[in-house]
């Protein structure tokens, strides 16, 4: 991405929250890269188990020891001022980096590939990644969750392309330059960080118009909040969508068959062929045009490359994941804002079920706050809706925001709603009342997936 290292090589690096998804990623592709690693994390998981079997030392719980022998404290924004380890460093005179400084040091000297944007820049980031695979490129790449063609969110490449999820949440994406940016949509999240849509919008704006390494900008016209943009940069970018004459790479004829979607590709006006995704969701029809976008408008991928690598794509951990006990169906996905919920809900109802129950975890006060109608209107159509206590990640109670006031919007809204406090008695409360062809999802992230 960005061609001037803002921090050495020969340094190491401490990671606070090694175990977080977008910080294993850095801290395995700087490892693979041949940079000094090490990290702590509250607890063990998965990923940090993974990278201690790749030689990283990972230690369990914060203590001020921990940063002994770093050059550079790396947190996320996640981690407060506060942090235990943080004021070591502090007291030790240690430089402190945010995760995507050091993002842009893994990424240094590749031709990068940025996707941001509110929904979906995970699977975008993906599909493009898969799509150099295929290729035979070997990308670098890092992204916030588990492919599972590969069973890894982060690996360094031999190859001269690095492709990167960009965390716009924080407004940290304003510290990389990527050659080629794909923006896939824009709505009100992150109010932690942002005063509204028009501040969301002019972000990104600032983001685009800032990058002196800019040489192609993919945007889905299909969203509203994009299109804002666009009127608001003076940069040429490719239309990527499904709806619209006017579209540079477009996926039209979407069909979503309950388990899988299948459209037509087009380059402008020239008919490419038809695609089936090898994941379900008709919103990956937008995903997929976005990432042909790049691999074929930047990066100068043929079409049968790039059909072979979406039809073949297996998806991210956790999003629209589907499995099966017994007769019931189970969906399970990270997502919180309420218009990827309903698209998810939209799609998997078109497989054959009986009941649909769905679960799901609040996350922010903020979210909660400002989306309290659309959740319920999300999640209109569902028998029954379980929710359990909100988590309010690192965000300070509203005055009136809280989850039994969250359950009477969305019974308010005409939703059947039965409130279970704690993760451990969801399943039991279900296992009592779900029947055979019934459909249950799961939405939320953190704890609420260990359950």
């Amino acid at each position: 991405m960005s061609t001037e290292a803002r921090w050495s090589r020969d340094a190491t690096y401490h990671f606070i929250g090694i175990g977080g998804i977008g910080v294993s990623a850095v801290a395995r592709v700087l490892h693979e890269q041949g940079v000094k690693v090490q990290g702590s994390d509250v607890r063990e998981s998965q990923l940090t188990e993974g990278l201690r079997a790749l030689g990283i030392p990972v230690t369990i719980g914060h203590a001020e020891g921990n940063v002994d022998g770093a050059d550079v404290v790396v947190h996320s924004t996640a981690v407060p001022y506060d942090n235990l380890e943080r004021e070591a460093a502090r007291a030790r005179g240690i430089p402190e980096a945010h995760r995507s400084d050091t993002l842009g040091l893994c990424l240094q000297g590749r031709e990068g590939v940025g996707v941001t944007g509110t929904h979906g820049k995970g699977t975008v980031s993906a599909m493009i990644t898969h799509c150099l695979i295929t290729a035979g490129l070997d990308p670098t790449f890092v992204i916030g969750g588990l492919l599972n063609n590969y069973g890894t969110n982060a690996r360094a490449g031999s190859g001269p392309h690095a492709v990167a999820e960009v965390d716009e949440s924080d407004k940290s994406h304003l510290n990389l330059n990527p050659q080629h940016v794909v923006v896939n949509n824009l709505e009100v999240d992150h109010l932690n960080f942002y005063k509204g849509l028009e501040d969301i919008v002019g972000t990104m704006a600032a983001f685009i118009a800032t990058n002196p390494n800019l040489k192609t900008l993919a945007l889905n016209w299909d969203d509203a909040g994009v299109r804002d943009l666009a009127g608001r940069i003076d940069r040429p970018f490719l239309r990527y969508g499904t709806e619209g004459d006017d579209l540079d790479f477009a996926a039209r004829d979407v069909v979503d068959h309950g388990d899988a979607v299948s459209f037509v590709a087009w380059r402008g006006t020239e008919r490419l062929g038809p695609v089936t995704l090898g994941v379900p969701g008709n919103y990956n029809a937008d995903n997929a045009a976005g990432a042909m976008a790049i691999a074929m408008g930047a990066l100068g991928l043929d079409f049968a490359t790039v059909k072979a690598a979406l039809e073949s794509y297996a998806g991210l951990e956790n999003r629209f994941t589907v499995r099966r006990a017994g007769d019931v169906v189970l969906v399970k996905d990270y997502l919180s804002h309420p218009t990827g919920m309903r698209r998810v809900l939209q799609s998997a109802r078109k497989m054959p079920h009986n009941k649909v129950w769905c679960v799901f975890k609040p996350y922010r006060y903020t979210l909660m706050r400002y989306h309290g109608e659309e959740y319920a209107e999300a999640f209109t159509g569902c028998d029954e809706v379980i929710i359990t206590r909100m988590y309010a990640a690192e965000e300070r109670p509203l005055d009136g925001i809280d989850t039994p006031w969250f359950v009477d919007v969305l019974r308010k809204g005409g939703n059947s709603v039965h409130y279970v406090p704690e993760n451990p008695d969801v399943v039991p409360y279900l296992e009592s009342r779900v029947g055979p062809g019934d459909l249950v999802f799961f939405f939320g992230g953190d704890d609420f997936f260990r359950m």
